[in-house]
């Protein structure tokens, strides 16, 4: 059998091994690369997904979710279980991508989509710069919340905020977004 057949069959042994997430936890505690390998199909895509929307283009969001399962491999003993695996992966995912952010000294933005003709296009621009203008740590439960589809308690375990906090600001970066964009349309 060939190394990548081997390799393949591993992983979907170790997919079929973990049918719970505490199953698939405690193997990734005993750090079978393969458990990884399963947990990173589960929540790489949304992880690049949150790394993006906070530093605002592709490559920059993928480094810091590689930096990010780096060190969850690392620290994974340490994972306590008082949230979601998930919620765990998404705050050092945050972390990672401030990281980023910080070594590359940029801003948190969108990255702006090419410019198309056309009332579609101009909103979209609107939307763009006005998420820009959000405190970013209400864009942040925003894009959480709205865009990557977490629960609250969720969107606090990643940011390291109360329940509540969480509610809050996802209120505010709502009524601040709704304002920006009615003084768009006049």
């Amino acid at each position: 059998m060939e190394a990548g057949s081997l390799a393949l069959t591993q992983v979907k042994d170790a997919t079929l091994q973990h049918d719970s997430e505490a199953a698939l936890l405690d193997a990734c505690r005993r750090q079978d690369v393969g458990a990884f390998e399963t947990l990173y199909r589960q929540h790489g895509s949304k992880m690049k997904s949150v790394a993006y929307h906070v530093v605002g283009n592709r490559q920059d969001a993928e480094d810091a979710v590689q930096d990010a399962f780096v060190k969850a491999f690392k620290s994974i003993g340490g994972f306590r279980g008082d949230s979601s695996i998930g919620g765990w992966l998404c705050r050092i995912v945050i972390n990672a991508s401030y990281d980023v952010l910080r070594k590359r000294q940029r801003e948190t933005a969108l990255i702006a989509e090419p410019e198309r003709s056309g009332p579609c296009s101009s909103m979209r621009m609107a939307i763009n710069q006005a998420m820009k203008r959000l405190n970013p740590k209400h864009r942040m439960v925003f894009m959480l919340y709205e865009v990557e589809g977490l629960k609250h308690t969720e969107v606090a375990a990643a940011m390291d905020i109360p329940e509540g906090t969480s509610k809050a600001w996802l209120f505010e970066a709502k009524r601040e977004l709704k304002r920006m964009l009615s003084e768009v349309q006049k």
